[in-house]
């Protein structure tokens, strides 16, 4: 009966090592983001959508780090159950990836419009909630805009300070003329662009993952 190859034993250990630091790394990004003060007033004016691509991101790191464990430890004990999970596992989160990756591509030259529709219907801003105006009132103050489809007519009949352009700008008016949606459109787009480049990028990994892992599979039977 033929051995298992060392080489590829050994590659199989280290790939799912590397695999394993991926699901790490995406796993602390991504409760970076979703605890970070300045992602949540940016994605909280969307009504939360890309907080849930990010709890999906963290469940995915989390995933991703389990089978990593269950690749190392299937190659170091030779054992054909955890490969076998290692291989199922990896390409169902290999077809959600694809799955995403394409979608995110479809739907990106549609991202504008959406949110402009839903930034739109948010107006009149001064009627919302606090955490809401809050989250707005620094972005305005950070971006220098003011409203986020009409300018400073969006706030109603009252404007608050962060519309105000200070002496130190350049100003043509009392308030900000830039509104904010094209901040918060930049935001999003450089953000979903960051989500489909992981989902590519990885998808390139997780093909090796799946040739190795059942190459291994197919050597141990054999064994």
């Amino acid at each position: 009966m033929a051995g298992v190859n060392k080489c590829l034993k050994y590659s199989m250990f280290i790939f799912n090592f590397l695999f394993w630091v991926c699901g790490c790394i995406i796993l602390g990004v991504s409760i970076w983001l979703r605890v970070s003060s300045d992602a949540q007033q940016k994605f909280n004016i969307q009504g939360s959508g890309l907080l849930s691509a990010i709890d999906v991101m963290i469940a995915v790191g989390a995933i991703i780090m389990v089978l990593g464990f269950f690749g190392c430890c299937g190659a170091v004990k030779e054992s054909r159950c955890l490969l076998l999970l290692f291989f199922i596992g990896l390409f169902l989160i290999l077809a959600l990836q694809i799955t995403a990756g394409i979608l995110g591509v479809v739907y990106k030259p549609q991202l504008e419009t959406k949110i402009n529709q839903t930034l739109h219907d948010l107006i009149p801003l001064n009627d919302k909630s606090e955490d809401l105006k809050q989250a707005l009132e620094k972005i305005q103050e950070e971006s220098k805009c003011c409203g986020i489809v009409n300018g400073n007519t969006d706030w109603g009949n009252t404007v608050p300070k962060s519309c105000l352009c200070l002496p130190t700008n350049t100003c043509d008016s009392l308030y900000y003329k830039e509104t904010c949606s094209s901040v918060l459109v930049d935001y999003y787009k450089k953000n979903l662009l960051i989500i489909i480049g992981i989902a590519f990028g990885l998808a390139v990994v997780e093909l090796f993952g799946l040739g190795f892992s059942m190459t291994l599979y197919c050597q141990i039977g054999k064994k």
